[in-house]
């Protein structure tokens, strides 16, 4: 593989990061917005849905960002 290739794979791993830390804000204001409207019963469920919901996006993005040091690391191998 060459250097360009990987350059390429940092390019979209970036982008899959700013996607998925948008989609967090949405998805907080989504939950911030039920819990607003909810009843007290049904607050404390939503919450702990937003609660989780973070920390799915949280889990994504530092997947992501493993990657990231791998391709990094590829890159530093590769001869070119």
């Amino acid at each position: 593989m060459d250097k360009v290739f990987y350059k390429r794979q940092l390019i979209d791993l970036r982008l899959k990061i700013s996607k998925e830390r948008e989609a967090k804000k949405r998805d907080n204001q989504h939950y911030a917005d039920q819990i607003r409207r909810a009843t007290p019963v049904s607050r404390a469920s939503l919450r702990k849905a937003k609660i989780s919901r973070a920390d799915y996006h949280n889990r994504q993005i530092e997947s992501i960002k493993r990657q990231i040091e791998s391709v990094m690391r590829s890159m530093r191998n590769c001869k070119r």
